[in-house]
């Protein structure tokens, strides 16, 4: 897989993607995103590796060129901390690229941001991404609710050096 930064020309398949209310249902409390939303959002992770410095960035299928999904580290303004989240096209769920994104997304905070602690906030029901989260080495910390949607939050510290 290909990790890019997120560009205006992805928003096609962003929308797609987010228009899926099978994705939706894990993002939205509404449990749909319109092709609006999908833009506001798009533009918002955009102007997040503006101001921060990071954001998710876009998976590339290596094989074909074909967009993925989206995975990475941020922090927008009022989040419980330094969060690695990550978003599948559902017809790139279950080949492992969640995972693989997750476990760059995750060296790259500790190596490149120098976090102390990593944090994944996983809607209550999306069992798929409490595994993802589970297999590179997240634990579960507490339940909370964000913007509306009740979520799990994993997490894990910066590893000691041995």
């Amino acid at each position: 897989m290909i990790l890019r930064p997120l560009t205006a020309e992805d928003f096609e398949d962003y929308a797609a993607m987010l228009g899926d209310p099978e994705v939706a249902r894990f993002l939205s409390v509404e449990g749909s995103i319109s092709r609006e939303d999908a833009w506001r959002n798009l533009a918002l992770m955009i102007g997040h590796r503006e101001i921060r410095g990071y954001t998710h960035w876009a998976l590339v299928e290596k094989s074909s060129g074909r967009f993925v999904g989206r995975a990475g580290p941020w922090r927008p303004f009022g989040w419980p901390g330094l969060e690695i989240g990550w978003c599948l096209a559902r017809e790139h769920w279950g080949k492992g690229y969640a995972t693989e994104a997750a476990r760059a997304a995750l060296a790259y905070c500790f190596d490149e941001l120098g976090a102390d602690e990593v944090l994944s906030l996983i809607a209550m029901d999306n069992e798929r991404s409490a595994r993802v989260a589970e297999r590179i080495g997240h634990r579960h910390l507490r339940d909370m609710e964000l913007r509306g949607l009740r979520c799990r939050v994993y997490g894990q510290s910066r590893p000691e050096k041995a």
